[in-house]
């Protein structure tokens, strides 16, 4: 959408068009990992940074990109397949990572996909080693070792994963999201996958939680279960796949998300694509951007 609707300041008779502002807050989240296949550990959170006074210039038009969360594993055999990792969110300058996937089975979670700014995956069951997190995100927790056990949950903007445990052990949940207010409501993006469970002789295992608060994290799969899906423009992971069964899979990462915020006295956007929603609140104007577009001072 553009226009300059409630550009005009209005006075005793006359009017002042409102300027474009100078400075703006923003909040950027990457997409979040997807979840391995096979007892395998939850997808990681996309890089997660927001701030405020960041310089714009009238005239200039600013990228907008909206990561893509990873894909999930697909296979259903108990074959040990990668999910893979999510796509990195831009604002002009302010590039963030997608999270990493997790391990599959016993194996240790992948690298960050660059700029290597989200959270890292889970480790796979068995004893697979959580990613540490980059420079806006956190480590996975790693898998748990013993006849049961479970792949660790992939970290999250506010907290690490956990790590997997053994036999009924229920403790492999993704790590927490971090709440934001940009929108004018407190939401809380960019939680971890929980970790997926192995289960064997008769013992049931457990799955991990997707990461605490409304994330969009996916939980991890238990025995027979898909891993859960990480929901769109939250950038929470992917829940990990279960190991036992003919349903192994594992759950995508959420896409990623773009706000621009900045206060109401100042003029609209004189050009925008990728169709945001414009909405006013608490005194600032608010672009939400779930598609990737660009905006124009």
């Amino acid at each position: 959408m553009s226009g300059n609707f409630g550009n005009l300041v209005l006075g005793f008779g006359s009017s002042v068009e409102a300027p474009p502002p100078n400075a703006v807050t923003y909040l950027v989240i990457g997409g979040g990992g997807g979840g391995s296949e096979s007892g395998a550990g939850g997808g990681g959170a996309g890089g997660y940074r927001t701030a405020s006074s960041f310089s714009v210039s009238a005239g200039s038009e600013l990228t907008v990109t909206i990561g893509g969360g990873g894909a999930a594993a697909t296979a259903s055999s108990g074959s040990g397949t990668f999910g893979s990792a999510g796509s990195s969110s831009v604002f002009s300058s302010i590039t963030l990572g997608g999270g990493g996937t997790g391990g599959s089975g016993g194996s240790n979670a992948p690298a960050l996909p660059n700029p290597g700014t989200g959270s890292g995956g889970g480790g796979g069951n068995s004893g697979g080693a959580g990613r540490a997190g980059g420079t806006y995100g956190n480590a996975g927790g790693s898998g748990g070792g013993g006849g049961q056990y479970q792949g660790g949950g992939g970290g999250g903007a506010g907290g690490a994963g956990a790590n997997g445990g053994s036999g009924s052990v229920t403790n492999q949940s993704g790590g927490a999201g971090t709440a934001s207010s940009i929108t004018g409501s407190s939401v809380t993006y960019a939680g971890g996958g929980g970790g997926g469970a192995q289960n064997q002789n008769s013992v049931v295992s457990l799955s991990g939680s997707g990461g605490v608060g409304v994330s969009g994290a996916g939980n991890g799969a238990d025995s027979d279960t898909a891993g859960g899906t990480g929901v769109a423009n939250r950038g929470g992971g992917g829940g990990g796949g279960g190991n036992v069964g003919t349903v192994n899979t594992s759950g995508p990462g959420g896409s990623g998300f773009v706000v621009v915020s900045y206060p109401s006295s100042f003029a609209e956007a004189t050009a925008v694509s990728g169709s945001p929603n414009l909405s006013i609140a608490g005194g600032n104007r608010i672009y939400q951007f779930t598609s990737s577009g660009s905006i124009t001072f």
